[in-house]
């Protein structure tokens, strides 16, 4: 039996799997997620930031848990429907993210631009969750991910970097600008082999780019007013100084 993708589909004791190198790829970012929301547990930060980040990771392992099993490995014995729990739940995932950066960015944004952004956070779910769910479309839960990756928390993380010089934002930052990877390998179908092929080649940059959002989870502070820089620079030194250096990627990953 063979996807849409083109990977093979192998079997175990008589057990049909289909896509497994991408379920595994799914299943790896399952450990990592599972791994972020231990440590970060067991690191236990106060606040409502680190309570909507661990609950990113718990939900977006749960997402990819069923997005492996019922939406790549066993997709032929349960149909297309059965995308939608992991694809929604995902959703969630995303909107937890938002959350966060919206929480972290609070002193450094007016208050009512704070508020409405956590209405629009509910809005966008709900919109794009019943697109999604209409059209069994999975068009839909890209750009909701774009809009909450690339609207939402990439510019409030570098508004907090270049106001504070916040190193957790630096790097959920730059986390984002990295994770654009993922769409670019699964929207071109660029991939490596039929064994590894442009979902794996996504499913990589994503589980690389979860434990980068752990690492810079770990650095985010409750930010108070001292932190706040009136000169704050320009924004394009800010920009160069988040990037600068032979080292930034070690830097990104801790």
């Amino acid at each position: 039996m063979q996807s849409a993708s083109g990977q093979p589909s192998i079997e175990i004791f008589e057990l049909t799997i289909m896509e497994p190198m991408v379920t595994f790829t799914d299943l790896w970012i399952t450990a990592v997620c599972l791994y972020a929301f231990y440590k970060l547990k067991k690191l236990n930060k106060k606040g409502k930031v680190h309570q909507y980040m661990r609950w990113y990771f718990s939900i977006m392992a749960v997402a990819t848990f069923l997005g492996g099993v019922l939406g790549h490995a066993f997709q032929y014995a349960v149909g297309l429907e059965w995308k939608l729990p992991g694809w929604l739940i995902s959703m969630l995932a995303v909107m937890a993210v938002e959350r966060a950066s919206i929480m972290h960015a609070q002193p450094v944004i007016n208050d009512k631009f704070g508020k409405f952004l956590e209405v629009a956070n509910v809005v966008e779910l709900l919109t794009f969750a019943v697109i999604t769910f209409t059209t069994l479309n999975f068009f839909f839960i890209q750009v909701h991910s774009a809009y909450g990756l690339g609207l939402i928390v990439l510019p409030l993380h570098f508004l907090v970097y270049w106001r504070t010089r916040n190193e957790g934002s630096r790097i959920f930052f730059l986390t984002v600008i990295f994770a654009t990877l993922a769409a670019f390998f699964y929207t071109s179908e660029i991939g490596l082999h039929k064994w590894f092929n442009h979902l794996d080649l996504a499913h990589t940059v994503m589980a690389i780019s979860m434990y980068c959002f752990y690492r810079g989870a770990r650095q985010l502070e409750v930010l108070k007013p001292e932190d706040i820089k009136e000169d704050k620079g320009a924004f394009g030194d800010a920009v160069k100084e988040a990037i600068k250096g032979t080292a930034w990627w070690k830097k990104l990953v801790g």
